[in-house]
């Protein structure tokens, strides 16, 4: 699963690296054998293609494998123990919290001057400063201002040895160049442990950027317990990618002209990393809904019978394979591009015309047969000037139904509803006529008669 929120900091990473001629450079961090799957990081990499981030571009480099690089990491270990920077330890967390009185507290100091050396099972911790005050210089945040004294000495290598991430993040910047560090809020706590690390290790730290929160309608963070965060997800609904790109740009940022819907290349150059602002962001799936609705409709009808094509095909949509017409289709693909807000919505839009008989919904049944005897009549006038009708095209079925209508004083839309939904399932669709003149006049005459006899039993 690559989370949103990933997926824009990807973005704000790879428009700031374009803008500056730099390298947008995709580490795995796997060292953690546990959260670490071949296919996750092929998700990853697939997520990021998606969104346009992809090998085989000039300005791509990776994926990096944080593990290979586990030598590296140790020796930058052992640097900072020689240099008196890091020690030792071989308390537990129990023993801690026995000494201060409290499981919260962190880590005391204890073995700071025991001078214990490695043995297995003893962590590495490092010696942060008891004075001073850490200043983190953020593009988004201003200086914050951190007290070392509020910062534990903590663990940079485990007791079996391997470095933990804190010190393979630090390590693994230095020696790929990095320069700009653009990621989540939730990273910001850990910032001062890290500039510390860069000093110790006698780097000049990068310059950081830490990117507001993203929450949902009830202002909380989004979380995969209960939202729909995937970018996977999205796509797969039919969000189109030029779309999610598009709104995943302005979660925290906008363009200073106020005209959000606009191409990347655009977006881009347009981009300023010290814009963003630090204020929390909310997914709006409505607007997010309104944007991809945006460039569906600017696809060419070509394109846009393209991009329906995955969810036609025989192993997602409701019908038998032989049933799909690609024909019948392409007749009613403008009409329906007009009328969907995400690629998925297709097929309740056209279903009507490829399943045997129409899904019939109930509420819609309920809705436009109230008048039982009324509809019924409707139905059969409908059924013998439609069954004589000489010329099956739109404008002459829309002629012959507003006689109808006028034979039972009604006006057209209140009289095409029966026969919608007899004929549909629905009453709300793609335009009635051109759908019957699609659908043909033998199916039409039968739904007709199916749900006369619906209504007179």
């Amino acid at each position: 699963m690559f989370h949103v929120g990933g997926a824009r900091s990807a973005l704000y990473n790879w428009a700031t690296a374009r803008q500056q001629g730099g390298v947008f450079v995709l580490r795995i961090e796997d060292t953690d054998a546990a959260r670490n799957k071949p296919e996750w990081t092929e998700g990853i990499i697939s997520a990021l293609a998606a969104i346009g981030i992809h090998e085989g571009d000039p300005g791509f480099e990776g994926p990096y494998f944080q593990s290979a690089n586990a030598d590296i990491h140790r020796t930058a270990a052992e640097k900072l123990y020689a240099a008196g920077r890091a020690y030792y330890c071989d308390c537990t967390r129990e023993q801690t919290a026995e000494r201060t009185g409290s499981a919260q507290t962190g880590y005391d100091g204890f073995c700071r001057e025991r001078g214990l050396e490695y043995a297995e099972g003893r962590a590495l911790r490092f010696r942060t400063p008891d004075e001073g005050t850490t200043v983190v210089v953020d593009l988004i945040r201003g200086e914050p201002a951190f007290p070392n004294s509020a910062i534990e000495d903590f663990v940079v290598a485990r007791g079996d040895g391997s470095p933990v991430f804190l010190l393979a993040n630090v390590v693994d910047d230095l020696e790929q160049g990095v320069t700009e560090v653009i990621r989540g809020e939730e990273h910001l706590s850990n910032t001062p442990k890290q500039q510390l690390l860069w000093e110790a290790l006698g780097a000049t730290p990068p310059v950081w950027a830490h990117l507001p929160v993203i929450v949902n309608e009830k202002r909380q963070k989004l979380s995969k317990r209960r939202d729909k965060v995937a970018l996977e997800d999205y796509l797969a609904e039919g969000y189109l990618p030029e779309a999610m790109v598009n709104y995943l740009m302005l979660l925290g940022w906008g363009p200073k002209d106020d005209v959000e819907i606009r191409p990347y290349a655009e977006l881009e150059q347009l981009f300023r990393i010290s814009e963003v602002n630090a204020a929390s962001a909310f997914f709006d799936v409505a607007k997010l809904r309104s944007f991809n609705g945006e460039y569906i409709r600017a696809l060419s009808v070509d394109g846009f019978i393209a991009a329906c094509a995955p969810y036609l095909a025989a192993d997602r949509a409701p019908w038998p394979a032989e049933a799909f017409d690609a024909q019948a289709f392409a007749e009613l693909a403008p009409l329906a591009q007009s009328r969907i807000a995400v690629m998925s919505e297709i097929v309740e839009q056209v279903d009507f015309l490829f399943l045997p008989e129409p899904v019939q919904h109930e509420q819609s049944w309920a809705k436009a047969m109230k008048d039982k005897d009324g509809a019924l009549a409707l139905l059969g006038t409908a059924r013998a000037k439609l069954a004589a009708l000489a010329d099956w095209k739109a404008d002459a079925l829309k002629a012959e139904l507003e006689a109808v209508a006028a034979e039972h004083g009604l006006k057209l839309g209140k009289a095409q509803a029966p026969i919608r939904v007899a004929v549909t399932g629905r009453t709300v669709g793609l335009p009635l006529f051109e759908s019957l003149e699609v659908l043909g006049r033998e199916r039409t005459l039968a739904r007709l008669d199916a749900a006369a006899e619906r209504l007179a039993a």
